[in-house]
């Protein structure tokens, strides 16, 4: 980062005396010193930002047109859809927003995993990031009931019932989430407020997520310490203009959905207004929660299910301290490399899983994904650390790219 910006303009000169926020955007997003081998995976950082603040700015007019009453939330969700100037498309903005949301940070997720960005020193970036997927969860959850469907109220009746299975206060959690003796106007209530204000909260720790990462600096594909000035470039242009880039095709397909397919991702139940006295044949969650509600449903005890789905996310906090290998990428790591194959298709068959009913060998799979899912953090990736023989690291970021240079040089006076 230049320590040496100066503003050009008389007004920038004049703001930045007094609060510097020029020379704090120049140094820390324009110039700031980035890895010259970033590939497109690191542009879903930028992606879900853009997610986060799309899902704000929808939501903030929907709440304007929506009515947290149980019995007219299903109407206000139909009068922004057909009255409201624009209101189906907000709405389909914000509903598969939610899932794109979801897309991005799996994928944002899988990356770090896979090229080691929550190691030293970046393990405080990565326990952010786990805590800011943990109120994600929370507030698509609570944004989920708001529609007040069929699968809304259910669903809400499903989770918020797991609470009573902890012991002694259970009962007395499940009834103040309710503020009643079953899930009614006052849950919807309490749900819409939160659902409103946790997305600050994000949109905070966010923050606290970047001011994190500039830190250390940005980790790399080949996962070693880089030379600042050697093998860095300047965020702006060289960033910037890969960011847009992949923003824009993001948004493509984004738009693909909204106006071609806005309900494929979610489920047609939620479009009949709730019945407390008519349960769905299949009471599912939105797609986004289906690995750890398989997880929820492998374990037959209730208050085992309810911690084990919590611990599936709460173990990721510690993966930092559980990897024993010293070597961050998986590019050097051939056999640890396997297993991470493995656990990227363990967690698809659970989401697959938790869309079937949980009977016979849908039950049986799920238990053996739910096994091996807790097995990869708590002994695959201790033990790999130390059986593991890894490949030599390259001295500097630049070496493989110039090594390949000259086997191509080489192979072309031989030809």
């Amino acid at each position: 980062m230049s320590d040496d910006y100066q503003p050009q303009s008389a007004v920038a000169k004049w703001i930045d005396k007094r609060l510097p926020i020029v020379t704090l955007f120049s140094g820390h997003l324009m110039q700031f010193p980035t890895p010259k081998n970033l590939n497109y995976w690191w542009t879903f950082g930028g992606i879900l930002t853009f997610c986060l603040i799309t899902q704000i700015i929808t939501g903030l007019v929907l709440a304007m047109h929506y009515i947290a009453d149980a019995n007219l939330a299903f109407a206000s969700v139909e009068h922004i859809m057909r009255d409201v100037n624009y209101g189906w498309l907000l709405r389909y903005i914000h509903a598969t927003g939610a899932s794109m949301f979801f897309i991005a940070v799996y994928l944002h997720m899988a990356r770090s995993l896979f090229y080691g960005s929550y190691k030293e020193p970046r393990e405080l970036i990565w326990i952010i990031g786990v805590f800011i997927f943990l109120l994600m969860v929370a507030t698509a959850f609570m944004g989920y009931v708001l529609p007040w469907g069929q699968m809304s109220f259910w669903g809400a009746t499903v989770i918020t019932n797991l609470f009573s299975a902890v012991p002694f206060f259970g009962e007395a959690i499940t009834n103040w989430l309710w503020g009643d003796y079953s899930v009614s106007g006052a849950l919807l209530t309490r749900f819409f407020t939160l659902h409103y204000l946790m997305p600050f909260l994000i949109f905070g720790l966010v923050i606290l997520h970047i001011w994190a990462l500039h830190v250390p600096g940005n980790n790399n594909p080949e996962g070693i310490d880089v030379v600042k000035g050697q093998d860095t470039v300047p965020f702006h242009p060289h960033y910037v203009v890969k960011d847009v880039l992949a923003l824009v095709v993001f948004m493509i397909i984004f738009a693909g959905f909204v106006f071609f397919s806005p309900n494929i991702l979610g489920h047609s139940d939620n479009y009949i207004q709730a019945n407390p006295l008519q349960t769905p044949e299949h009471i599912v969650p939105e797609w986004y929660f289906l690995p750890f509600y398989a997880i929820l449903r492998a374990i037959p005890d209730k208050l085992g299910g309810v911690i084990a789905m919590v611990s599936a996310i709460a173990i990721l906090a510690f993966i930092p301290w559980l990897d024993s290998s010293k070597v961050r990428s998986c590019k050097y790591r051939p056999l640890y490399r396997q297993f991470y194959w493995i656990l990227i298709i363990d967690f698809i068959v659970l989401g697959y899983l938790g869309a079937q009913p949980a009977t016979g060998i849908y039950l049986i799979l799920g238990r053996l994904a739910t096994l091996y899912y807790f097995l990869h953090f708590i002994l695959v990736m201790p033990l790999i650390g130390y059986i593991e023989k890894p490949k030599p690291l390259p001295k500097s970021i630049s070496e493989p790219v110039l090594s390949k240079e000259e086997q191509l040089a080489k192979s072309g006076q031989m030809a």
